[in-house]
């Protein structure tokens, strides 16, 4: 019984408890929180988080959020790991299942939008999706290191929020 007094004292000493910790506690938490988000991206997959969707960043944001918690000691540190699992499972699992159901992939990750085709501005979707013309000619330039559309068969927004251009064979 001794024993293990002394190992959870020797526990509290090094990871603190609650609000108050010195900086020893802070780093060991950073330490671990560093190693348990490593953990939880390779239970994830590196495609998971991969991508950089908009839906991506968010998580990514929360997670960020979430763990930080357990580093400055303002949450429990168990439920504060076991929630970034379920942050990490959710994602996965509509990842997963985005890749098995075109609805639930429409709905969580979008779709792509035509902005231009066949020489014409598409400008209801160009509004929708709050793309200006000087928009799509940066995407141009980006894509084919041309500064017009003469070559542009077609301009999607991509669902990652990307311009993708196609250009005229």
């Amino acid at each position: 019984m001794d024993r293990q007094i002394i190992i959870m004292e020797w526990i509290y000493d090094i990871f603190g408890h609650g609000k108050n910790l010195d900086t020893l506690q802070m780093s060991s938490r950073a330490i671990l929180v560093f190693f348990i988000a490593l953990i939880l991206l390779r239970i994830a997959g590196v495609r998971t988080f991969g991508k950089k969707t908009a839906f991506d960043n968010v998580i990514i944001i929360m997670l960020g959020s979430v763990l930080s918690r357990a580093v400055v000691g303002a949450s429990p540190f168990l439920p504060i790991t076991v929630a970034s699992l379920v942050f990490v499972i959710v994602h996965w699992l509509l990842a997963r299942l985005s890749f098995k159901n075109k609805l639930i992939g429409k709905l969580v990750k979008g779709e792509k939008i035509s902005l231009y085709e066949n020489g014409k501005e598409n400008l209801k979707n160009m509004a929708h999706a709050k793309i200006s013309h000087d928009d799509l000619l940066e995407g141009v330039r980006v894509k084919t290191n041309a500064s017009d559309l003469a070559n542009v068969k077609e301009i999607f927004i991509e669902r990652n929020g990307e311009l993708s251009v196609i250009k005229i064979k």
